[in-house]
């Protein structure tokens, strides 16, 4: 009998009746511990350390029977030297699946590099996680736990906003926001545009009252601080003042 523990909030994954934590295989023939751990419905890249008989091994650790494992979430790992750990506690570039469009919007207002296609099957999700070596944000599972995947997460949370947070924090990214540099509709960056360069483009009332302009190298969509800047502002303050009293704790 393996005897399996899933740390922190990794029993968000487990089926209701194992959400104590705990998790117990009865093992016909050796397999990988990852094998093991996927059969429980936590994904490979949600896994930061194991431990089998209190030694931290990989993925490819093989188990047979009598065999006590204990799991760990990024975040909540016990001490052990940095080699040990499974996953990189940082990554900068991401790409969304299709069902995650209000998180990437927030992730690029808050200067994140996102690919998103909201009509990407994942085939191409995944081609694009490999060739651009982004982690990838799901809500499915089952894609997470592809042999190919390397770095991902899956958001708990359904609101965008928690969500947000989610993603920030596990890839430790509080440091790294840079609001309004970043295209929120093709995830380009922004560029400063003279007034006189997009004066032709602009509405009467925008030539009027407004000077500073920025233009996404991308797909030259101007942006300025119109009247839906103010609740930007006061979505990404909260963002942040969520992150940092998370931080404190």
């Amino acid at each position: 009998m393996v005897r399996l523990r899933f740390r922190g909030d990794l029993d968000f994954f487990l089926r209701s009746k194992a959400r104590t934590g705990t998790v117990e295989r009865d093992l016909r023939e050796k397999t990988s511990v990852k094998d093991v751990i996927e059969s429980c419905g936590v994904p490979h890249p949600e896994v930061d350390a194991i431990l089998v008989n209190g030694q931290a091994v990989g993925f490819d650790q093989t188990l047979a029977n009598n065999a006590d494992v204990e799991v760990f979430p990024v975040g909540n790992r016990p001490p052990m030297p940095t080699e040990k750990h499974l996953q990189a506690s940082q990554v900068i570039e991401f790409v969304a699946d299709g069902h995650l469009g209000k998180l990437v919007r927030n992730l690029r207002l808050l200067g994140f590099d996102v690919a998103y296609d909201q009509k990407a099957d994942d085939r191409r999700l995944l081609d694009l996680m490999v060739r651009e070596n982004r982690a990838l944000l799901t809500r499915d599972r089952r894609l997470l736990m592809h042999a190919i995947v390397q770095h991902g997460y899956c958001p708990r949370s359904q609101n965008a906003e928690e969500q947000t947070i989610e993603v920030v924090r596990r890839f430790n990214l509080l440091d790294l926001i840079a609001p309004f540099t970043r295209c929120v509709c093709c995830n380009a960056l922004l560029k400063h545009a003279a007034k006189a360069d997009v004066i032709e483009e602009l509405e009467p009332l925008t030539k009027m009252y407004y000077a500073q302009f920025r233009r996404c190298a991308g797909c030259g969509q101007i942006y300025w601080a119109g009247s839906h800047f103010e609740k930007l502002e006061k979505r990404i303050e909260k963002i942040q003042a969520h992150l940092a009293a998370k931080s404190g704790e």
